[in-house]
This record gives structure tokens, C-alpha cells and sequence, in this order.
């Protein structure tokens, strides 16, 4: 039988409670640390991000949402409040690793309950590393429709860059649907599918042209029809304006729902210098690829003719393209932002050029001096990605089971012993050895599941992720993987399917750490991380309709060494239930 609690007892905890986030703060505070303090208020409203006005998610009133912005070693509150009328909400904060906080990681069903219309919820948690973040919704496709913002850490008061810059520039990139994201949700789960198409536009900090081009008067495609972007501020371009003869840092993070992006300036080089986060050796190249989840920071120098102004492009890889490029100009000052480059905007690479992408790709390595992978692992899952059909309905599966969410969080259920919520039994840890990953699969049927793989904690894990054909012949897509609450080592990729001997090709002296990973068409990428992060986490593809479909697992380690889950994290499903009976205390 449960104890009952003293009288006052929750009003004690709460006022002790109180004291202890006050004294943290002060400690913070005598430390240089700060406590960054946010309100959003999300809500639906009208926009017109791309001169179409439409009905979009937003934050205070604006889209994208506000830029939070702290030092590391900071904490960051965020007060959100659902002002949706109809729906609830989450925020996951993109490549934050909430250490000692699972609990504000921002996944509905797995780290907390969804926010329900008219409640308020408090995120609380450390920025501990400097680097190029975002936030977004993480509940549904919400994302879709427009929740999301930028991230942004510095250094902590006191330390430098390991590179040096005269100025920055932030770049926020994501594409755009006329159709609601509701609309996007009903066609994934119909009889027939209703894919969601290619976007209408690409946005460069929520703005975008329509069926329009800045740079119309280079072409003679039908589609370049000029823009008129008088009355439009809200879809009218951010111009970046530079000084001549120096150097900038560009951070750039993609949101896209579907879209893997090339980004290049006319004339400019980008020399990489971070990715996800982390220091990567710098390294120069005329573009780059960035899929659904990364984020880099760039350096370009303002070395060209300063009369001129240059294009900053951004134009769709890996799919046939239908949507055209995103553009804005890099105003060198004190040009006029009027003054169109003498030059066309750059072409990006050919959609389906995968040599260029994986030639990008496997430039990166860590920054001299960056933490190294253990030399072995303790275990290692292999994940089979296919597209499938589960009574009729097409669906994507992880080692043939598609990923569904229960209504209970897993960090509670697990946390207090709740084996009714999911599925019990683990989930497949490889796929048949005679599978052959270069056709479709001779049974495309599959099943759901809500299992979880249990890590033992501080135990180093490999996953491999072995990409195959879809349903259709001769089709294998880009998916790129991001995991919570960790960074990775990026072992290496490969052709064909994985096998024993690929091991001899792993990079184990520099590989580069990321949180967010691509597999190419029919071809594998292997990861290593240690799970030393208590809590549950979701790895899933980043591409909005994929994950909707089911293609995500899910990770639970050391969640007996989870500290007091804050009981709004809780209050839904069995643990709502479970609270009012006094079970779990």
C-alpha cells in the first residue's frame, strides 16, 4: 500500500525545489554562467513565408521562432505554452544532449507527455558544448508546419573559437508545402498512399519565392518568372551583408522536412570547420551537401571584386527536383542590395550525382585533438531500412517492424517499471543473412512495434545502417539518421551490404563526431557511440514523412540512474493513472 503524504508534503517539495534551481542559478551566476530565460507562446497563424500566404505554426507571433542564443556552460529555460486549440506540442532541441535532463529532450510518447492546449511547460537544461544548433516540434508533423528556430551556443565567456572570423551570419534552411501539414499526415496513412510531393519552395531563414526567381532574368525556364517583392516583408529575402577583405562564419543548419540541400556562393569558397557541433579538420570546397538535421559552420572570406554582389544558393540533391533553387545575395557593402550579381547563381550538382555528395561527405574528419572511439564495442545492431506494406498501407521498417509511438512516454514507463505500455519483447538486432538489399523484398509485409532496445549503460555500441531497394525497382533514397541525446563516431560507409570484412575499413584514428548521419542509395554507414547518457532516446530517420511512416527505433539506458521526472512529463496514459493511485512513489 502506498504512504500517504504529509500534509503540506507537496508544498514542501516545491518550495525546496524552488531553492535548489535559485542556488544553482546564483552558483551559475558567480561562475559567468547564466540562466537564459525564454517564453514561447506556439500558436497557428497566417504567413506568407513564400509570398503564398498560408496557415503556419509559429512562435510569439513569428517564423521562424526566436533565436535562442547562450554560452556554454549556460542553462536555458523555455516556458511553452500550447495555444493551439486543437492539437499538443512538444520542442525537441536539436543536438543538445540534455545530460542529467532526458526528461526535456522535447519527444512526445518517449522523453514526455505532448503539452496539452492551454497548458504550460517549463524546459530546463544546459548547453554544454559551444556549436550550431536548432529546435523544432517533435509531436506529429509539426515541423512541417513551421515549428522550429535556431540554436545557437558560443564558447564560454572567456575561451576563443579555434579559428578566427571577423563576423557572422546565421542560415536557417527548410522547404515549404502549400499543403497543411494535416493534409501531408491523412495522404502517408491512406488507402491509396498520397505522397506529399516535392515542396513549393526552399526557404534561407523563412523566406522564399514562389514560382518566382530573384535571379529570373539569367534564364529563360518558364518557371523563373521575376518577383515583384514590394509588400512582401515577410517573404522579401535577409540579405547578408559583408564588409570586402574579411573573413565571416556562416553557421548553417537544414530543418527540411524531405529535402537534401546543396549550398554554394557564387565565386566564394566555404572552408568547413564544425559540423553538429563539433571541430572538424578545415577543409575547402566550392559547395556542400547538407541533409535534413546537420548543421556546419563555414568561413568565407570577402576576397572578390568589392563593386559586386554575389548569390548564396541552395538547390535540392538526391530527388528529381521540381522545386527551384532558394536564393539571397551576399551584399558586399556599401553596394546597394539592389545591385544584382553580373553573374547567374550557382548550379547545383546533378540531383542524383552521388559520387559528389559522398566525396563531400567523406572529407570530414575530427579536429586534431577531438576524443577518439573506443577500439572495440560491446555490441553491435545492425538496421535494415525498407519501405513496406502493412495491411495495404505503405510504411517504412526497421529490421521489418515500423516504429509506433504508445500513448505512455517510455522514460516513465521504464523509469517506474510499467511493462504494459510497450511492447516487452526486443526488437530484431540484424536481418536475415540471404536478404538481398539490391531488389525489393520478395514479402514486403511487415509488422508495427513499440520495442525498445535496452543498452547496457556504459557500454560501447556499433549500429550499422544498411540501406536496400524500396518497393519499386531499382530505388534506394537517401535517409539521413539522427540520434538524441549523444554524439557519434562516424566509422566509415560502404557499398552493398555490410559485411565482417567492412570492419577493415573503419576509421578508428579521426572519425568524425556527428549526431546526424546519411546512408546512401543501396549502401551502409557504421556508427559507435558509448551509451552513457541515462535516459531513453529515439534514433530515427530526419526526414519528416519517414519517421511519420515509422522508420526510427528506439534506446534506453541506465534509466534507474534518471533523477525525479517532473510529473507534467508525466501526466499521461498509464502514469496519469498510475499517479493518481499513488503507485509509483
Amino acid at each position: 500500500m502506498a504512504k500517504n503524504n504529509p500534509p503540506f508534503g507537496g508544498l514542501l517539495r516545491a518550495l525546496a525545489l524552488c531553492w535548489v534551481i535559485i542556488l544553482s542559478d546564483l552558483i551559475g551566476e558567480a561562475l559567468s554562467w547564466k540562466v537564459r530565460h525564454y517564453d514561447f507562446d506556439v500558436k497557428y497563424m497566417f504567413w506568407s513565408p513564400d509570398c503564398v500566404e498560408h496557415v503556419m505554426m509559429g512562435i510569439n507571433g513569428q517564423f521562424p521562432g526566436p533565436t535562442i542564443r547562450a554560452n556554454a556552460g549556460d542553462t536555458v529555460v523555455v516556458r511553452l505554452t500550447n495555444k493551439l486549440h486543437t492539437e499538443g506540442v512538444v520542442i525537441h532541441w536539436h543536438g543538445i544532449r540534455q545530460l542529467g535532463t532526458p526528461w526535456a529532450d522535447g519527444t512526445a510518447s518517449i522523453s514526455q507527455c505532448a503539452i496539452n492546449p492551454g497548458e504550460t511547460f517549463t524546459y530546463r537544461f544546459k548547453v554544454d558544448r559551444a556549436g550550431t544548433y536548432f529546435y523544432h516540434g517533435h509531436y506529429g508533423m509539426q515541423r512541417s508546419a513551421g515549428l522550429y528556430g535556431s540554436l545557437i551556443v558560443d564558447v564560454a565567456e572567456g575561451e576563443r573559437e579555434p579559428f578566427h572570423y571577423d563576423g557572422e551570419l546565421d542560415l536557417l534552411l527548410s522547404d515549404l508545402w502549400h499543403k497543411s501539414a494535416h493534409d501531408q499526415e491523412v495522404g502517408l496513412s491512406s488507402l491509396p498512399f498520397r505522397w506529399i510531393g516535392e515542396p513549393q519552395s526552399l526557404l534561407i531563414n523563412g523566406r522564399g519565392q514562389y514560382n518566382c526567381s530573384l535571379a529570373a532574368h539569367y534564364s529563360d525556364s518558364s518557371i523563373s518568372n521575376e518577383c515583384n517583392l514590394r509588400g512582401g516583408e515577410q517573404c522579401a529575402p535577409r540579405i547578408l551583408r559583408v564588409l570586402p577583405k574579411k573573413t565571416y562564419r556562416l553557421r548553417i543548419a537544414s530543418t527540411t522536412a524531405l529535402a537534401s540541400l546543396n549550398l554554394a556562393i557564387g565565386n566564394h569558397k566555404l572552408v568547413v570547420v564544425e559540423a553538429d557541433g563539433n571541430y572538424v579538420q578545415p577543409f575547402a570546397v566550392n559547395d556542400l551537401d547538407i541533409y535534413s538535421g546537420e548543421s556546419y559552420s563555414v568561413l568565407i572570406t570577402t576576397d572578390q571584386d568589392p563593386s559586386h554582389n554575389y548569390w548564396l544558393s541552395i538547390g535540392v540533391r538526391g530527388r528529381l527536383p521540381t522545386t527551384p533553387q532558394g536564393l539571397t545575395l551576399l551584399n558586399y557593402l556599401p553596394n546597394s542590395a539592389s545591385k544584382l550579381p553580373i553573374s547567374p547563381p550557382p548550379i547545383t550538382p546533378k540531383w542524383d550525382d552521388y559520387n559528389h555528395s559522398k566525396s563531400f561527405t567523406k572529407s570530414i574528419f575530427a579536429r586534431m585533438g577531438s576524443p577518439k572511439p573506443p577500439t572495440n564495442s560491446d555490441r553491435r545492431i545492425v538496421l535494415l531500412n525498407t519501405q513496406n506494406r502493412i495491411n495495404g498501407y505503405t510504411k517504412w521498417a526497421i529490421n521489418n517492424v515500423s516504429l509506433v509511438l504508445p500513448p505512455t512516454p517510455y522514460l516513465g514507463s521504464i523509469k517506474f517499471g510499467l511493462k504494459s505500455a510497450f511492447d516487452n519483447k526486443s526488437p530484431p538486432e540484424s536481418f536475415s543473412a540471404g536478404y538481398d538489399v539490391m531488389k525489393p523484398a520478395a514479402n514486403a509485409n511487415s509488422t508495427v512495434g513499440s520495442g525498445v532496445y535496452t543498452l547496457g549503460y556504459g557500454t560501447t555500441v556499433d549500429v550499422i545502417l544498411q540501406n536496400a531497394n524500396a518497393l519499386t525497382a531499382n530505388v534506394s533514397e537517401i535517409h539521413p539518421w539522427h540520434l538524441h541525446g549523444h554524439d557519434f563516431w562516424v566509422l566509415g560507409y560502404g557499398e552493398g551490404k555490410f559485411s565482417q570484412k567492412d570492419e577493415k575499413s573503419f576509421n578508428l584514428k579521426n572519425p568524425p563526431l556527428r549526431n546526424t548521419a546519411v546512408i546512401f542509395p543501396f549502401g551502409w554507414t557504421a556508427l559507435r557511440f558509448v551509451a552513457d547518457n541515462p535516459g531513453v532516446w529515439a534514433f530515427h530517420c530526419h526526414i519528416e514523412p519517414h519517421l511519420h511512416m515509422g522508420m526510427g527505433v528506439i534506446f534506453a539506458e541506465g534509466v534507474h540512474r534518471v533523477g525525479k521526472i517532473p510529473n507534467e512529463a508525466l501526466g499521461c496514459g498509464l502514469t496519469a493513472k498510475m499517479s493518481f493511485s499513488g503507485n509509483h512513489t
